[in-house]
C-alpha cells in the first residue's frame, strides 16, 4: 500500500493531520491562456488579437486540480463514513487549498471527491475541481508573518503597513506575475506618485484604478503627513 507523506490544507482541514489521508499523486498543470483569434480570409494562418484585446496582460483560464489519496485499510465501512465525511465537508463551496510541498501559497477554488476516479474497491479517493489560474502569496502586505512558514530563500517580506510619511516616502513593492491594483489606507489627505503620475489619495481606503502593480519592480512615492498602508498579495502562475 502507498502512503503518501504530504497532506493538502483545505479551508480548516488537512488530509493528512485530519482523515490520515497523504497524497499519492497531484495533478495541476498551469492554466490556458484566453486568446482572441481572427480568420483573415485570403491568408495563411489567423491574426492573433490577444495583447490587443487586454491591454498587453494576457488572461488565463481557470485549471484543474486532481489529489489522489489511498485510505490507510481496505475497510469499506470506514472508506464509505470518510468519504461522505469530505464530501459533506467541501462540495461545492470556494477554500483556500495549500499544497505541503508548496506552502508559500494557496491557491482558491471549489473541490469535491471525483465519483468516476473514486474506487472503493482499491481503497482509492481522488478529490478533484477547479481552481483559479493564480497562486496567492500565503500573507497580504498587512497580515502578520508567521516567520516559522516563511521561506527566507524566496520569501519577500512585505512592511507596507503604518508607514510613516513625514513630507515624502519612496516605497518599493516587487511583484509578482498577477496585475493587481492596490488598496491604499491614509490617515490623512496624501499625494501618490506613481509611473511619472501623481494622483490625490483622500483619508480611508483608496483604490485608484490607474495604478497597477506588475511583475518586477513597482515605485510608489507618497507626499504629505501622516501614515499610510498600501495592501498588496501577490499572484503567481
Amino acid at each position: 500500500m502507498r502512503r503518501g507523506t504530504l497532506g493538502v490544507q483545505i479551508g480548516d482541514k488537512h488530509t493528512l493531520k485530519d482523515w490520515n489521508l497523504g497524497w499519492t499523486a497531484v495533478n495541476l498543470g498551469f492554466p490556458e491562456a484566453k486568446t482572441y483569434e481572427q480568420d483573415i480570409p485570403g491568408a495563411d494562418g489567423t491574426l492573433d488579437l490577444t495583447e490587443a484585446m487586454t491591454s498587453g496582460d494576457v488572461k488565463y483560464k481557470n485549471r484543474p486540480l486532481s489529489l489522489e489519496f489511498e485510505v490507510e485499510d481496505k475497510d469499506f465501512y470506514r472508506w464509505s463514513i470518510l468519504a461522505s465525511e469530505i464530501a459533506n465537508y467541501l462540495s461545492g463551496r470556494k477554500m483556500k487549498i495549500i499544497l505541503d510541498n508548496d506552502p508559500y501559497f494557496y491557491y482558491a477554488g471549489r473541490l469535491g471527491i471525483d465519483v468516476e476516479k473514486t474506487e472503493k474497491s482499491e481503497s482509492r479517493l481522488v478529490i478533484s475541481g477547479d481552481v483559479e489560474p493564480y497562486k496567492y502569496e500565503l500573507y497580504s502586505s498587512l497580515e502578520d508573518w508567521v516567520w516559522d512558514s516563511f521561506n527566507l530563500e524566496t520569501g519577500i517580506i512585505r512592511e507596507y503597513k503604518d508607514m510613516q510619511v513625514e513630507g515624502s516616502h519612496r516605497l518599493l513593492i516587487p511583484g509578482l506575475r498577477k496585475r493587481i491594483v492596490p488598496a491604499i489606507l491614509c490617515s490623512g489627505p496624501m499625494r501618490v506618485l506613481h509611473a511619472g503620475k501623481t494622483y490625490e489619495l483622500k483619508a480611508g481606503k483608496n483604490k485608484v484604478f490607474d495604478i497597477w502593480l506588475g511583475e518586477g519592480e513597482n515605485v510608489l512615492v507618497f507626499t504629505g503627513t501622516g501614515k499610510v498602508s498600501v495592501e498588496y498579495r501577490g499572484g503567481s502562475l
